[in-house]
């Protein structure tokens, strides 16, 4: 599982969870895989980002984001490349998301989040 992919899941559909985000994070195994910068893409998928969540699953990865997101972050060659390598570079294989409202886990196989829920969760 990309970060990418992390920034938009939410466990809201739990019967009870009012926001269900973001999920803690937990990884057990991670691998990372080039892949071509293209700093267009990253530039448009920031305003689409809580930067907050994904600076948390930064620190997972070892990576090191500003604290706040810079103002001309487009000129910002440097951060759009860490932010790049944290959402389209590294692979959740194996671990867990747990909602920060009830503590369930959705485990992470083989780099795929299951979130299908129990009947009784519904």
């Amino acid at each position: 599982m990309k970060l990418l992919t992390y920034n938009f899941l939410t466990s809201k559909c739990i019967r009870g969870v009012k926001v269900g985000y973001p999920l803690k994070l937990n990884i057990v195994e991670k691998k990372v895989v080039s892949s071509d910068f293209n700093s267009e893409f990253i530039s448009r998928m920031i305003p689409r980002l809580d930067w907050e969540a994904i600076k948390l699953a930064a620190t997972h990865v070892g990576a090191d984001l500003p604290a706040t997101l810079p103002e001309d972050i487009a000129s910002d060659t440097e951060t759009l490349q860490k932010l790049h390598h944290v959402l389209m570079e590294v692979d959740v294989v194996e671990g867990t998301l747990e909602c920060p409202e009830t503590g369930r886990v959705f485990p992470i196989s083989d780099g795929i989040p299951n979130m299908l829920l129990n009947e009784d969760e519904v």
